[in-house]
């Protein structure tokens, strides 16, 4: 059974052809720049080279129609008939609170998605671009979708509430979503896994660090807490992102510096975070060489980042009445060891104990914790392609 996972943005379209017999990616590629001037496509069949075409790519029909031939391309390709693809899985970064789990697309479900683009509108019309370029390429074949917002809708509701009036629930449905779903789930699933241990009796505490970051408190298999809010915005400091802070810091700044809710809500998701706090790069990398060349300002955002992550763990800690695993994942969670090992410090109160030696890892799984350590730590690459293809197949095998 192949599945074609698609991920699309409003001006790209990423995807990853996977073979689920056995779970192999065939192909793969990144559509960019739809819609504008310089758009291109980068495609690579599994143990071939890249291969990069520049072309007019108008709109997302335009951008589908171009990958499919490649898949169908007799040097590039891995396919003999689009009649091998079984169905087609894609991401959707909100679903409010209209879905607890995946769904075969229809009409009820893309009404639904349109009425959460509020809540997601630099994602969600992007990917309703992409199911749409998809159906008209392949009008027959099922298309799942797979949100970021469904793993978090196990939460109590005193953990997905704020302090606001309740009609404005009620009317506006403000409350806390959180995203990164996907990947927590899939990471929660396969540590469980990786260390022979079962889920459904453990009490875990995932963190997705990138360039946007999040924690998940997953206790028993299920999400019941989570950084990331209504927004994105939540939780820890990230790459360009605040992060937490007193919500009366948005009118006060908005005064002070004369900016319109739009111009102050780019200020908050673009020029913050550690980009505002470092002023060296929104990328941790960067800051961390700035840091160990004894930049002061860049020294002080990786201390807020660590000191952030830190609290959330002990706080989800304290929700779920203790801790038995600590999982790391994403560009940063995955790669990079002093953050890992700045996080943990600190945490031996817990029964956390990293060992150095075993932490001194990139980009691959690994018990990173001590023997005598009461809480296993890990590092567990993150695959949200795979969790859709995953999901996909379930409800269309």
């Amino acid at each position: 059974m192949k599945i074609l996972v698609i991920n699309c943005g409003s001006s790209s379209l990423k995807y990853q052809l996977f073979d689920m017999d056995n779970e192999s990616v065939l192909a793969k590629g990144l559509v960019d720049r739809i819609g504008i001037d310089g758009s291109n496509i980068t495609h690579k069949k599994t143990g071939s080279e890249d291969h990069k075409v520049s072309t007019q790519i108008p709109d997302h029909k335009v951008a589908m129609d171009l990958v499919l031939k490649l898949l169908l391309d007799k040097d590039h390709g891995v396919l003999k008939s689009l009649d091998e693809i079984s169905a087609a899985g894609h991401r959707i970064v909100s679903g409010g609170d209209y879905f607890k789990e995946s769904v075969l697309v229809n009409a009820e479900v893309l009404d639904a998605i349109k009425k959460c683009i509020p809540l997601a509108p630099l994602h969600n019309p992007g990917h309703l671009m992409g199911i749409e370029a998809i159906q008209h390429a392949l009008p027959k074949m099922p298309n799942v979708v797979v949100f970021d917002t469904a793993f978090h809708q196990t939460m109590p509701d005193y953990a997905y509430m704020y302090g606001l009036p309740y009609d404005v629930y009620e009317k506006q449905r403000v409350r806390r979503y959180g995203a990164h779903g996907t990947s927590h789930h899939f990471v929660s699933l396969r540590a469980a896994e990786f260390l022979g241990i079962d889920i459904s009796k453990i009490k875990m505490i995932t963190c997705h660090l990138g360039n946007g970051s999040s924690i998940s408190a997953v206790q028993n298999g299920k999400c019941v807490d989570t950084s990331m809010g209504l927004t994105p915005l939540a939780g820890v400091l990230m790459g360009t992102r605040t992060g937490d802070m007193d919500p009366a810091v948005v009118p006060f700044v908005q005064k002070a510096l004369n900016l319109g809710p739009d111009e102050m809500n780019n200020f908050m998701n673009k020029k913050s975070g550690l980009l505002g706090i470092s002023g060296v790069s929104s990328d941790l990398r960067d800051v961390e060489e700035a840091a160990n060349k004894g930049n002061a300002r860049a020294k002080l955002a990786v201390e807020i980042l660590e000191y952030g992550i830190k609290k959330y763990i002990g706080a989800y800690t304290a929700a779920m009445g203790g801790l038995d695993v600590i999982v790391f994942t994403a560009g940063i969670g995955e790669n990079s060891a002093s953050t890992r090992e700045g996080v943990c410090k600190g945490l031996e109160f817990l029964g956390v104990k990293i060992d150095p030696a075993k932490n001194n890892i990139r980009g691959k799984e690994a018990i990173i914790s001590a023997d005598d350590s009461r809480v296993k730590v890990v590092v567990i690459p993150t695959n949200e392609e795979l969790m859709i293809a995953r999901d996909t197949k379930r409800l269309t095998a």
